[in-house]
């Protein structure tokens, strides 16, 4: 009698010790990953490279996946409110970053951020490698880098240069070009792409060195003239476009790149699958068709790969944060 209420016992206390743990693994513990729609946070407003990476990455993803793959933008605060909304995430695979190099400048930029980007994230794939591009008005009379130079010292603190925001690659690659040609240019953040080639279209801002993506079709119908790319080799979208140091000015090679990530501690069996169905799409000749019109070059790496690269990118540019002394509270 003793030994099977005992038993009874020991039984009663495993099914609450199971009942535990499947209840703080919640779904993902409880049915097979995945079970109901997931979103993808853009940290930018719709209409940037970020959003059109995402939207492209959502609609082949959705049907391997057999759920709904949904877009939700979250900008401000140079692309950190929408990251740290995802590292506070709950970590079951329905909540993802589409993160961008932005995010490992900011770790140094920012004195204070409320997440840790190589802790609060498991790196799932780098999406695509996207070329930044000195952009002007066709009304500016500059039709070189060096002409757009010589403006700018002939009207120190007149001429202006927008940007994604505060701490993103377009905010460093715009301190290291005023650094490099000994200019005095004024910085104007924006919160992403949309807002900023409105502006720039209506000549109420000099110039910006953003993604090739947003500015593609308004170079090519001729509304603002490309000048330069700022990667170290010339971008197959724009062949004729000469880089910064072809142009003459030297020490500046930076792109940008944007990739997918979940919260930390999600699954490892969650990051895996994620990483396999999202290469699969990264590397389909529709997806590489779809790259090729925004001037996109696709990646598709492993998780392992995408970790190394926030890694080594973050220690880079943690080095030209401090050189450029561009600090934000």
């Amino acid at each position: 009698m003793e030994n099977s209420r005992g038993f009874g016992r020991r039984r009663l206390l495993a099914a609450v010790a199971f009942a535990a743990v499947a209840f703080a693994a919640g779904p993902a513990f409880a049915q097979a990953w995945p079970s109901k729609p997931i979103t993808l946070i853009v940290p930018f407003p719709a209409g940037g490279t970020t959003d059109v990476l995402a939207r492209s990455l959502a609609d082949k993803l959705q049907q391997s996946l057999g759920q709904p793959v949904i877009v939700e933008s979250k900008p401000g605060a140079g692309a950190t409110l929408g990251a740290d909304y995802v590292a506070k995430a709950r970590p079951d695979g329905y909540t993802l970053l589409v993160g961008a190099v932005h995010h490992t400048i900011a770790s140094s930029v920012y004195k204070k951020l409320p997440y840790d980007f190589q802790a609060s994230f498991s790196p799932v794939t780098t999406i695509a490698l996207v070329p930044n591009v000195l952009v002007v008005n066709a009304v500016n009379p500059a039709k070189s880098v060096a002409e757009l130079v010589a403006q700018a010292k002939a009207q120190p603190g007149k001429l202006n240069y927008g940007s994604n925001g505060n701490g993103t690659a377009q905010h460093l690659i715009g301190t290291q070009f005023e650094n490099l040609t000994g200019t005095d240019i004024v910085h104007i953040p924006y919160k992403g792409s949309g807002p900023l080639v409105t502006d720039l279209l209506g000549n109420q801002v000099t110039m910006s060195f953003d993604t090739v993506t947003p500015v593609l079709q308004h170079i090519k119908s001729g509304k603002l003239r490309a000048l330069a790319v700022t990667t170290p080799r010339r971008a197959s979208a724009l062949p004729d476009v000469p880089t910064l140091e072809e142009a003459g000015v030297k020490g500046i090679a930076i792109g940008t790149w944007f990739g997918l990530l979940a919260p930390a501690a999600t699954p490892k069996e969650v990051v895996a699958r994620l990483n396999a169905e999202a290469v699969k799409v990264i590397q389909s000749a529709d997806f590489k068709k779809r790259m090729d019109e925004i001037g996109a070059e696709p990646v598709g790496n492993t998780s392992e790969q995408m970790a190394a690269q926030i890694r080594s990118e973050t220690e880079k540019f943690a080095r030209l944060v401090k050189d450029a002394k561009v600090t934000i509270d």
